[in-house]
């Protein structure tokens, strides 16, 4: 048994050593050459999910479709990476909660990202500022406001080329309350986004 599970781990080992092989380090923006993948430099992409919203003060809980684009760069230091990432996302969410109908048809972020490399697989954390625009039906009429609070969550990216990676990401916003006439009352989203995206690092 003792011998298999040896056995099992020397494959292991010669895969991630065959996988780092095909991806040979190409040194970036002055950077100290980290070992194996180089998660290093500046990327653009695209991401699609769900989204799951709470709005307070209300019953309604809109949820739907999201999808949307990234930008940022990376810092490499050995196994630590560092970053900094912004993204806006298109939302279909929405629910109707008595006569009112609530969405929140957009939102975006300014994030920091740190997490631990293992060679071409990235296990990250993210936090940051959040906005997005809530909005409230009634009738014929319609309400939007702006809203600004924080946003956190967890990652996993994996690099599929030198330039290419794709990514499964977890995000919480709350954004704060505001007031909306429509209803006569204040009202917050709490957005929870699970989303998958591909990345392109130039």
């Amino acid at each position: 048994m003792r011998k298999a599970l040896l056995a099992g781990a020397m494959l292991a080992a010669l895969s991630g050593a065959a996988i780092a092989a095909d991806l040979p380090y190409r040194p970036r923006y002055g950077a100290p050459a980290p070992v194996g993948y180089d998660w290093i430099g500046p990327y653009l992409g695209g991401h699609l999910g769900h989204q799951w919203t709470g709005v307070s003060n209300s019953g309604a809980e809109p949820s739907g479709l999201a999808g949307g684009v990234q930008a940022g760069v990376n810092w490499q230091n050995g196994s630590f990476v560092l970053g900094g990432e912004a993204d806006l996302t298109l939302s279909a969410g929405n629910e109707r909660f008595a006569a009112w109908k609530f969405a929140n048809p957009w939102f975006g972020t300014l994030r920091a990202r740190g997490g631990i490399a293992m060679d071409n697989v990235l296990v990250y954390g993210t936090v940051g500022f959040a906005y997005g625009r809530g909005r409230v039906e009634l009738g014929g009429s319609a309400e939007s406001s702006v809203h600004y609070g924080w946003t956190a969550g967890l990652g996993l990216e994996v690099g599929l080329t030198r330039n290419w990676s794709a990514r499964a990401e977890y995000l919480f916003l709350s954004l704060g309350d505001q007031l909306y006439l429509l209803t006569g009352n204040r009202h917050g989203f709490d957005v929870n986004m699970l989303r998958l995206g591909v990345n392109y690092r130039f």
